[in-house]
Order: structure tokens, then sequence, then C-alpha cells
């Protein structure tokens, strides 16, 4: 068993040497082309907003409430209670009403959009 360890470690070692010389010596495809440039990223722009929640804490009694919003609408809260699990309350869809998704989470319903009149 210890041969076979020390045999594979040496094929190992052995193909890791030899590998890079064999692709150098192998060279270039000849109808190979190089890469064309790559665009750099877009530039934010001075006072342009970026796409990140801006977050509002608050305290209602012994309740923590986080509020996300991104471009000024609700779309998730977390709460956090005095003594217990914090838990997310968010917005099924753009127009649907709040979902706990706590310890006990609610059942889910798809509801996707297949026809629109």
């Amino acid at each position: 068993m210890q041969k076979l360890k020390l045999s594979t470690l040496l094929l190992s070692l052995l193909s890791a040497l030899l590998l890079p010389h064999y692709v150098l010596a192998a060279g270039s495809p000849a109808n190979a082309e190089p890469l064309e440039d790559v665009p750099p990223p877009p530039k934010i722009m001075d006072g342009e907003p970026l796409d990140e929640p801006q977050i509002t804490i608050r305290k209602k009694g012994t309740e923590t409430i986080e509020e996300y919003r991104i471009h000024g609408e609700l779309y998730m809260m977390k709460v956090t209670p005095a003594h217990g699990v914090p838990y997310y309350l968010h917005k099924e869809d753009q127009d649907g009403g709040w979902v706990n998704t706590g310890p006990v989470q609610p059942l889910s319903i798809p509801k996707w959009v297949i026809f629109r009149f």
C-alpha cells in the first residue's frame, strides 16, 4: 500500500514538471489571433445614485426595526425583538403583501404571469 502511494506521488510530480515543458514546446496554433481589448468598466457619474439600499433604523417599544429601501420604495424590514430571534418581512412582489421569513414561515404560493391582456 505504501509503495502504491509513493509511486502515485512520483508520477504526479513527474507529470507536473513535464507538462509546462510540453505546452511551451507545442507552441500556439497557426490560426490563433490575439484577443480584443476589453473595454473598461463604466464610470459612475458624480451625483448618480447607486443601487444600494437605504437603511433606516428605528425603535418601536422594545423592538428594533430596520427598513430597507431602494429608490424610496420599502421592500424589506428586519425586526429584532428585545428577547427572541430576529425575523424579516419582505414583499412577495411589488403590489403584494408582507411575508414573514422568521422561525415559522408561511406557505409561499408561486404567482407567475402567464398571459396579460
